[in-house]
């Protein structure tokens, strides 16, 4: 059995980046950038206007009133999209609607409000703005050749806008994860079916795999076998070759009925570790199949599943994808937290800010197969092995779950 910190640096040294591959822009929500993005061309590329109005020689208007207004000669319209074939020259204007280039000899726009308005060969100017005003000059938000996105970002829509408003029709992005989850159990029922006595909903797959997709992954497949050697070999010939990450849920402990740990070694996959120092999830094994992917099995118990998967699993998977894992934070306890006198303990509860103090506190349901404990929580809470519970206002390490939002 392996502390949690070893095993973490034993995944880490043994998961590799998956390949990069170009997609078309409208195709990589969610997945990782493979390189650096720079800045073809300013951005604006031109000066133009930021509001309708006037594009005006700031001289010809300066002191202009309600009572004393400023009369200028309109030379033509230009609106987004169209180029301005006359100068602004002293006693003119141009009427320009918003993102037109700025015709030359113009240095500001009065907007539209402050004027007697459109479609007239002359036009009453009733207020002087600022110099330069509602104007948006070439190159002030980006530089050409200015870094616009850093290598290892995950593409969400902001990042995307701006690979569009560069024009990049196709985007290298590292290849998403092919995750294939497999649950074992004679009790597991798919939700939908009848229960018969003895059995129970297989909400294993459904937790595992929702994290999986938050975390950029793909599903390769999904897999389910009853505890029987020859069943679970089955399924582990179909679903080992398929996946950069295998998971398997069940099966994982020492009973008689446990079968998954020797099943897998069997199949070739080189054990790394198996049992962590942990509470929940001590019956935990990591190892790699023949084809370099990873292999993680995690125990049946819905709680103990999804620990393994947040600690374990959801790094892997930003590590694979060249992004880097949110880290941990840590927060004040506002009530005891019981930890365990031998391993290492998680537990699910809620975090929150409060007058610039990180704050967390644990749920009420603490056992591993409580999974509505997960009703509600935000974060995963740890703390080391300890003789005794961590008395409230110490410090603990918080996990925030991917899906989750950090509060007042």
């Amino acid at each position: 059995m392996i502390e949690v910190e070893k095993a973490h640096a034993i995944i880490a040294a043994a998961v590799g980046e998956l390949p990069v591959e170009k997609l078309a822009l409208e195709s990589v929500q969610g997945q990782v950038l493979a390189e650096d993005i720079t800045a073809g061309f300013h951005l604006p590329r031109f000066d133009n206007a930021a509001m309708d109005g006037f594009a005006v020689k700031w001289e010809d208007i300066e002191g202009a009133s309600e009572e004393k207004p400023v009369v200028l000669k309109v030379m033509e319209k230009v609106s987004a999209g169209n180029h301005p074939q006359l100068p602004v020259v002293s006693g003119c204007c141009t009427q320009i609607m918003t993102g037109a280039p700025m015709p030359n000899g113009a240095d500001t726009v009065v907007i539209f409000e402050h004027t007697s308005g459109f479609g007239t060969r002359a036009v009453d100017i009733f207020k002087s703005p600022d110099r330069f005003a509602n104007v948006r000059y070439r190159g002030e938000e980006v530089r050409e050749g200015e870094l616009l996105l850093r290598r290892g970002m995950r593409l969400a829509p902001a990042e995307i806008g701006v690979l569009a408003a560069f024009g990049k029709a196709d985007v290298p992005v590292y290849r998403r994860p092919n995750v294939g989850v497999v649950t074992v159990g004679d009790e597991l029922r798919r939700p939908g079916e009848k229960l018969e006595e003895g059995a129970i909903y297989n909400s294993n797959r459904y937790s595992l795999e929702s994290c999986a997709v938050a975390a950029g992954a793909r599903i390769a497949g999904q897999w389910h076998a009853p505890d029987d050697v020859e069943a679970i070999r089955d399924v582990l010939t179909q679903a080992l070759p398929s996946c950069d990450m295998l998971v398997t849920t069940g099966g994982m402990s020492t009973g008689e009925y446990d079968y998954m740990h020797r099943l897998l070694t069997g199949f070739g996959v080189e054990q790394k570790f198996w049992k962590v120092a942990q509470k929940p999830g001590k019956p935990f094994f990591f190892g790699t199949g023949r084809e370099g992917n990873a292999v993680f099995g995690l125990p049946g118990n819905p709680v103990s599943a999804l620990v393994c998967f947040l600690e374990y699993c959801m790094p892997a998977l930003s590590a694979m994808q060249a992004s880097h894992y949110h880290g941990k934070i840590e927060a004040e306890l506002t009530e005891p937290f019981p930890a365990d006198k031998k391993r290492h303990r998680f537990l699910f509860g809620r975090i929150w800010q409060n007058n610039g103090r990180l704050l967390c506190e644990t749920g009420r349901k603490i056992e591993s197969h409580m999974i509505t404990s997960l009703v509600g929580a935000n974060c995963l809470i740890e703390a080391p092995a300890s003789p005794q519970c961590l008395p409230a206002g110490n410090a603990v390490t918080c996990n925030l779950l991917p899906w989750s939002t950090l509060n007042e």
